[in-house]
């Protein structure tokens, strides 16, 4: 059983910071990429940063400069911290990882519950 959990999120004003986590927990072999998506109303579901378990990262262009994806291996954790923030940065942010487990199976993508970074003006 593999489980992701995420946390981090809240209530923001615009130019402020916030620094979400998400750990990968359970039977697991190894982790490879991990990947922060969004979600804001109405709007469809975005990538937002990702990373190699090298640490090659990638980012959405409307982030770039203002978000910093990193993580952990020894902990299975990402983070992203988030500075900068806009009101457009409000959604729902979604971990995931692509994961293979202590019995050899996958790679398959595991998600996490969201969490959801509202920014006010």
């Amino acid at each position: 059983q593999v489980r992701l959990v995420e946390s981090g999120g809240g209530l923001e004003q615009v130019g402020g910071s916030l620094r979400l986590s998400c750990t990968a927990s359970g039977s697991i072999l190894s982790v490879s990429y991990m990947t922060w998506y969004r979600k804001a109303p109405e709007k469809e579901r975005e990538m937002v940063a990702a990373i190699s378990s090298s640490g090659n990262a990638n980012y959405v262009d409307s982030v770039k400069g203002r978000f910093t994806i990193s993580r952990d291996n020894a902990k299975n954790t990402t983070y992203l911290q988030m500075n900068s923030l806009r009101p457009e940065d409000t959604a729902v942010y979604y971990c995931n990882a692509r994961i293979i487990s202590s019995a050899g199976l996958g790679p398959y993508d595991y998600w996490g519950q969201g969490t959801q970074v509202t920014v006010s003006s």
